[in-house]
């Protein structure tokens, strides 16, 4: 009987053996460190040898640096996006401009030379170069007008740069141990890390950390591979000093009357329109009209209207427009030319300085998205010879709505002296329904929306003398503008009851006669003074009004009271 009993119990024995083996192996195999290494050049995407990867700040991103020649470079959407939008390229012409407030720098996209105040310097390296159809600008040329610190890694290339020096939480490392992609013993090793190497902690969770190293690897150690996390705080870079763009702001509100002149003839008119005027300290004759795509212009421009106008104690802003000649102006092609820009700005200082003007007036519309770019680069550009000699330089803006960012309110208040927002034609000639030419709400978020990007003192908000009268007969809707006494007579001849509109902040009338639905938001003394009262809340630079001729007498009193305030 024991003979039988001693092999079963040999292989129970064996069998318990096997088993714990297999159990020791697999615990083994689940709690024993991976030594397999990732591939680095798949883990930051490598595309060949010119190729670099950009961590900004503690992220990895999308977008890729190059290396050529020894030079990194960054393409210029991305200098455009992440550090100055400023850069502009003219492709046509093969130019690189940077704009200051008293000059435009230049250098020849391929060339290694820079032109500044007159003077040519050339450098140790291309600033801007073509690969393919990309345009590449050179870190260190974007770094000359621009604080931020990168440093360039190998093996695989990729650079860190950084746009702000936060304080952010550091650990020493207590034991020689691996950053891998993820937290887990199983997660391949991305980089070695030897005791005392000092880690950024980017999240601390209850086991791992997720860190950065001295040379930018992004992944996870545990947590008891680290000393006590600390507080460090970055030296900032401050190597370029913005320079400042001055500004010609008045210590009063400005009240501009827009003055319609659409010959030589219309000067004569100047006398009728600024009669009953109170408070008005500058006129704006439309006087300037792009007739081509090549920089040049009509001028109305008189000498006894400036004469007369500075005898009233009214500055002229020359307004320069791009409607009047309507198709036969292709914006883009004149804008994003700079011998074309150049040749308008001369032109219209020329104007300046022959008649004695003391500001221009900007009022470019239906700018496509594609042009901005190069509109608010002749902005920039117009802004320099205006800076230099004591002119005002406003600019004409949509109410913000989204589709018109692409004006660039926000640069406008910074290289511009004025921005005038036309808080106007919320409903206009072309409008799907029959509305309010600048009800409050429309009016509010034009202001509250601009002060957000631009300084309020330099914002300015026109308001409306006209109204619009509305008919909608079978489904088609159309209307006219009309000056507001013409408005009031419409509603006086047609019996018009109208009642005050707390949504509109408009007296509001309506009449049905043969068929047709006929409407009316008369702008009027009551509408306009609760415009002024927004404007004041807002602490806004002063007022504008479109037209001059179109008022009542009355409304002076209203905007004098304003003004005084």
């Amino acid at each position: 009987m024991k003979k039988k009993i001693v092999p079963v119990l040999i292989a129970i024995v064996l069998i318990i053996i096997i088993a714990g083996v297999s159990l020791g192996a697999k615990l083994l195999e689940k709690y024993s460190y991976t030594k397999e290494r990732a591939d680095l050049n798949a883990y930051f995407s490598m595309g060949g040898d010119t190729d670099v990867a950009i961590i900004l700040q503690d992220e990895m991103m999308e977008e890729r640096a190059a290396l050529f020649d020894g030079v990194y470079y960054l393409d210029l959407d991305t200098v455009h996006q992440y550090f100055n939008e400023r850069f502009y390229a003219d492709r046509g012409e093969g130019l690189l401009l940077y704009t200051v407030p008293d000059d435009i720098i230049r250098t020849v996209i391929g060339s290694s030379e820079v032109t500044q105040q007159g003077e040519t310097e050339s450098l140790a390296y291309v600033p801007a170069r073509y690969e393919g159809d990309t345009l590449y600008v050179a870190i260190d040329y974007v770094k000359r007008y621009t604080n931020f610190s990168y440093e360039g890694f190998t093996e695989p290339n990729r650079l860190q740069i950084d746009t702000v020096w936060n304080e952010r939480q550091v650990a020493d490392v207590k034991k020689d141990t691996a950053v891998r992609i993820l937290g887990g013993v199983k997660s391949e090793i991305l980089a070695d890390v030897q005791k005392g190497e000092t880690l950024t902690i980017l999240e601390q969770m209850e086991n791992w950390s997720k860190v950065k190293t001295r040379d930018s690897i992004i992944g996870y150690v545990e947590n008891k591979r680290l000393e006590e996390p600390r507080s460090e705080s970055p030296i900032p870079v401050t190597d370029y000093v913005e320079p400042e763009y001055t500004s010609i702001t008045r210590d009063y509100k400005i009240n501009l009357g827009w003055h319609v002149v659409a010959s030589v003839a219309g000067n004569d008119t100047f006398d009728e329109v600024t009669a009953a005027a109170k408070g008005l300290n500058v006129i704006s004759p439309t006087w300037f009209m792009l007739s081509d795509s090549e920089g040049n212009f009509t001028s109305f421009a008189s000498q006894d209207y400036v004469d007369r106008a500075h005898s009233k104690g009214l500055e002229v802003w020359g307004l320069v427009e791009n409607i009047a000649y309507g198709d036969s102006i292709d914006m883009y092609t004149l804008l994003s030319s700079t011998t074309k820009r150049e040749k308008l700005i001369n032109g219209l200082m020329d104007m300046v300085f022959t008649y004695g003007l003391d500001g221009i007036n900007v009022d470019f519309e239906q700018i496509s998205t594609d042009c901005g770019e190069h509109y608010i680069q002749f902005i920039r550009e117009l802004s320099i010879p205006c800076r230099a000699n004591g002119i005002v330089l406003s600019v004409d803006n949509y109410v913000p709505r989204g589709y018109n960012d692409h004006y660039n309110r926000q640069e406008q208040g910074v290289v511009a002296d004025y921005v005038i927002i036309m808080g106007y034609d919320e409903h206009y000639a072309g409008s799907p329904e029959a509305g309010s030419v600048a009800s409050i709400d429309f009016v509010e978020e034009g202001i509250s929306k601009t002060v957000e990007q631009v300084p309020s003192n330099k914002v300015i908000n026109a308001v409306p003398f006209y109204t619009r009268i509305w008919e909608t007969k079978d489904g088609s809707l159309s209307s006219q503008a009309v000056g507001m006494d013409m408005a009031e007579e419409y509603v006086r001849a047609h019996n018009i009851q109208t009642e005050w509109s707390e949504e509109t902040c408009q007296n509001y009338g309506e009449y049905t006669e043969g068929g047709s639905l006929y409407q009316v938001w008369l702008e009027d003394e009551r509408s306009i003074e609760v415009k002024l009262n927004i404007m004041e809340n807002y602490n806004i630079g002063g007022v504008a009004c479109w037209r001059l001729g179109y008022e009542k007498p009355e409304i002076w009193d209203v905007i004098e009271a304003y003004l005084s305030r």
